[in-house]
């Protein structure tokens, strides 16, 4: 067994038992953890069985192997960066909305309570 192939092996497994372990404290949600656990597959599937990455680069046309595992790699993070940019954008509507539905609320409450007691 190659040194490629051990590193392969040993930085998916390292990448799963971490997925697995954030998953189980609660500091990675479930849809990140699926993404990151095709990426640890995809790294495993390549570094196991080497051939294919140049199979798939002889079916797309490209001369260097590593050329195609970085465009995906690049893929990768492009769609991850695109996902995230969509829910900060998200999240950064739904703090201004509550933001400012607490300011109503906080000056309803000042008029509330500066309004003399009604007498009855």
């Amino acid at each position: 067994m190659s040194a490629n192939v051990t590193l392969g092996i040993v930085g998916s497994v390292v990448v799963l038992v971490a997925i697995v372990e954030m998953m189980r404290r609660h500091r990675l949600r479930e849809k990140y953890a699926v993404i990151w656990f095709f990426v640890a597959l995809g790294v495993l599937t390549f570094a196991v069985f080497p051939g294919f990455l140049n199979w798939i680069a002889k079916l797309a046309g490209v001369a260097v192997p590593a050329n195609l595992l970085f465009f995906l790699g690049s893929l990768v993070l492009l769609v991850l960066t695109l996902q995230h940019s969509y829910e900060l954008g998200r999240l950064e509507e739904k703090t201004r909305t509550l933001a400012e539905e607490v300011a109503l609320l906080r000056l309803e409450a000042a008029k509330r309570d500066s309004q003399p007691p009604e007498a009855g």
